[in-house]
């Protein structure tokens, strides 16, 4: 049985591969992903499932803005192709929501599949409302508030909360993630 704890700096290695392994190349020009460059995961919440010592499952939270309020972006959440329906993925996602809250997060957004996000929560947020950079799906777009009536102050443009590592002029990090 998988258990889930805290990333680590030696699980680094894992998680770019497995990262890479269900997401390839093309995520870097996705909107969600260009609301991290440049931008280290929120601290205390990025999650790994282990199992036998095998990296099975990671997931991360990113600090954004969303008009005027600071929320969570979650993401990317990736499960080994192999280990997908065991529920290492929701276990994950739980972990980071119970510390999220604890830690007085209200709310937390991102652009997914609401047939399986919902099993934790999440709702479309209402269209227009939450405006990410570049092209998304405004369907794919989902809310979770972690304290009553969080969600419904939402609205306006989705950016970064702040800059860890230099971005170079097209988007692209120079360190960091």
């Amino acid at each position: 049985m998988w258990t889930v704890r805290p990333e680590t700096n030696g699980d680094m290695s894992a998680i770019d591969a497995l990262v890479d392994a269900s997401f390839g190349p093309g995520r870097y020009a996705k909107s969600a992903y260009r609301l991290r460059d440049g931008v280290d995961p929120e601290v205390g919440l990025s999650f790994v499932a282990i199992e036998d010592g095998i990296l099975r499952g990671s997931v991360r939270f990113w600090p954004v803005i969303v008009g005027a309020a600071p929320v969570l972006l979650l993401g990317p959440l990736a499960v080994q192709s192999d280990q997908r329906g065991r529920g290492i993925g929701i276990a994950l996602m739980n972990t980071g929501l119970e510390e999220a809250r604890a830690r007085g997060h209200r709310a937390i957004i991102l652009v997914g599949d609401l047939p399986y996000y919902s099993r934790v929560g999440f709702k479309p947020l209402a269209r227009g409302r939450v405006k990410f950079p570049g092209p998304v799906d405004p369907s794919r777009i989902l809310g979770l508030e972690l304290f009553d009536g969080a969600l419904e102050a939402l609205e306006g443009p989705v950016r970064r909360a702040r800059i860890d590592h230099p971005v170079c002029a097209d988007g692209a990090g120079l360190g960091g993630q």
